[in-house]
């Protein structure tokens, strides 16, 4: 796997309108449920920066034929979330990132309700959902895998999008 030092990958290129964000409900989603692997508070300005956390992304949804979640949104998923962050905003953006190496996903559930979705626009199979002007509030975060049910990964929160 390679090893995740977001401080220096950071600089990879942005695929412009790569991540979808839509407002909608998925049935097969649970935000409700303990996340699988842990959660976190985060105020703006945090540090480390990145904050990681490994996972094992994947399950056995097929986010695109089994839910509906929006069409963007592909991968195999958990019911429920991997990982979620509670977040106090500031003027920074928030990104989340997934590396690994299988060919991961993002699924973000934002303290508005709204679903973004993320494939490889952090470069090299790797997602990444970025919000601009971030919300105060509870993200929930879903790692899934194309082409197999489960993979090693790093999840990576920062707020320095490049």
């Amino acid at each position: 796997m390679k090893s995740l030092k977001l401080a220096a990958a950071i600089g990879a290129v942005l695929v412009a309108g790569a991540a979808t964000t839509i407002a909608d409900t998925a049935a097969a989603q649970n935000s409700g449920l303990r996340p699988n692997f842990g959660s976190v508070r985060l105020r703006a300005g945090f540090q480390p920066d990145p904050y990681t956390i490994s996972v094992y992304a994947g399950g056995s949804i097929d986010a695109y034929t089994d839910t509906d979640l929006p069409g963007a949104c592909v991968g195999n998923i958990s019911d429920a979330p991997d990982y979620s962050v509670t977040y106090t905003a500031g003027r920074l953006p928030l990104v989340f990132r997934a590396v690994s190496n299988s060919d991961t996903t993002l699924i973000v559930n934002g303290p508005d309700g709204r679903w973004s979705c993320d494939d490889d626009s952090f470069g090299d199979g790797d997602p990444q959902v970025v919000y601009r002007r971030p919300r105060s509030g509870k993200y929930d975060i879903w790692i899934g895998v194309l082409g197999g049910s489960g993979a090693q990964a790093v999840l990576g929160i920062t707020e320095t999008p490049r």
